[in-house]
């Protein structure tokens, strides 16, 4: 898959490095925001703040890393150059940090103004983005299983958006729709259509080429965007047509596909050449392992539906699911593809003088800031079951990890651009 690789059509580094560095900020606020309001958040999953601080993690920082980052890989791994693609991370990076600041404003304080208006600006930036996008992914013929599973993760995209904003709409406007059914379904989308799908793409190129694993294997790595958007749309239309046996079953079957990739991963980890354990490293082992035991969960829910009426349930799946897994997936990849890109650059523009990646972003610090992530995971988890005692510490614990995440991609830029100005004062 390397081979495949151009680097000379990347972007300018400005370009995916806006989203890199304002989405530790977005994971900071959802901390902060656990550290005032307290324990009352957990009272269920739908409180105003819960709503506020989970949207903030999922559309400030998931959505802000992710679609920075295929700014930066459309053209390196499909060949699909976007026109202008300063231009567009400009007005999309704007677009998703007032939209995602509007939505968490709008759950908080329970404004059916901003709520309205988060959904006219989310909508609008993404929108032109997919049509951007897929107009530079339109000539690109499906070669990969990378290509294909980009292509996917753009329609998974496109519905869990589209769901999105009818519920925002909804509970601005009052519209009598089913929630738990259309959150549910909201939630299918975005992270197995969308997040779920995009995570198998990148993994195919970033898990072989930074952790020295042996290759996915071709048949299952062609097949699993296919099957997970198709169990997707037949869970919408189950839920269209009202058949809650479908429902169950789809979902089952949704959390059994991510489980096979999560195994699949962990196998592949097993059999690296790299005997040092670094914090990317680490990071996939706890997002791998904390997706395996939510899917689990869920699966187990499909066979006994009762575990899901039980107090808690809800939480412990989206913690496990977001801040263990996506979070983790996104930081780990974060630690490479950064000093990744300041290295391939500084190479680029100071003639084979870059230093060393160790010396963009040392080993040290990101293993120190990956013990604040994995105590925020386990705070979190634990506060689920005592609450008053322990929300508040949580917040505090993931507000510290997206702080220090953003000061460890900050040195890398600061050290990046030392570097550059010695070498290229101009």
């Amino acid at each position: 898959m390397q081979a495949l690789l151009s680097f000379d059509k990347a972007p300018l580094f400005a370009a995916p490095l806006r989203f890199f560095l304002t989405a530790p900020l977005f994971a900071l606020l959802a901390g902060a925001l656990l550290l005032v309001e307290g324990e009352g958040m957990f009272a269920s999953r739908w409180t105003p703040g819960l709503l506020a601080a989970t949207h903030l993690v999922t559309v400030g920082f998931m959505l802000q890393v992710m679609l920075g980052a295929l700014i930066q890989i459309l053209p390196v791994v499909a060949g699909a150059n976007l026109r202008h693609p300063l231009v567009v991370a400009r007005w999309l990076h704007g677009g998703l940090s007032g939209g995602a600041l509007l939505l968490a404003a709008g759950f908080l304080f329970g404004q059916s103004t901003l709520l309205a208006a988060a959904a006219l600006v989310l909508g609008a930036s993404i929108a032109m983005f997919l049509v951007v996008t897929w107009r530079a992914l339109s000539g690109v013929p499906s070669t990969s299983p990378t290509i294909r599973g980009l292509k996917f993760a753009l329609f998974g995209l496109a519905g869990a958006v589209g769901l999105g904003i009818v519920l925002a709409l909804a509970l601005a406007r009052g519209w009598a729709v089913p929630w738990l059914a259309l959150t549910d379904l909201h939630a299918a989308w975005a992270l197995g259509g969308w997040a779920g799908i995009l995570l198998a793409a990148m993994a195919y190129v970033v898990v072989p080429m930074f952790q020295l694993t042996p290759g996915y294997p071709a048949r299952p790595s062609w097949w699993l965007p296919r099957v997970m958007l198709g169990l997707v749309l037949g869970w919408t239309l189950a839920v269209l047509l009202e058949w809650p046996l479908a429902i169950r079953l789809l979902q089952g079957l949704t959390a059994l596909t991510g489980i096979a990739f999560a195994a699949l991963t962990l196998r592949l980890q097993g059999q690296r050449r790299r005997a040092r354990a670094d914090a990317t490293y680490r990071y996939w082992q706890l997002g791998l392992l904390s997706a395996v035991f939510g899917l689990f969960l869920l699966l187990t829910a499909t066979v006994w539906p009762a575990l899901a009426e039980l107090p808690g349930f809800s939480l412990v799946v989206g913690i496990l699911l977001l801040v263990g897994g996506f979070m983790s997936f996104i930081v780990g990849m974060l630690y490479k593809i950064v000093p990744f890109l300041a290295w391939l650059h500084l190479q680029n523009m100071c003639g084979g003088q870059a230093p060393n990646m160790n010396r963009l972003l040392p080993e040290a610090a990101m293993q120190r800031q990956m013990r604040a992530h994995a105590a925020a995971v386990a705070l979190l988890l634990v506060a689920v079951i005592w609450p008053e005692w322990l929300v508040r510490p949580a917040g505090a614990a993931l507000a510290l990890a997206g702080g220090w995440l953003f000061f460890n991609l900050w040195g890398t830029v600061g050290r990046y651009r030392r570097h550059l100005a010695k070498v290229v004062p101009a």
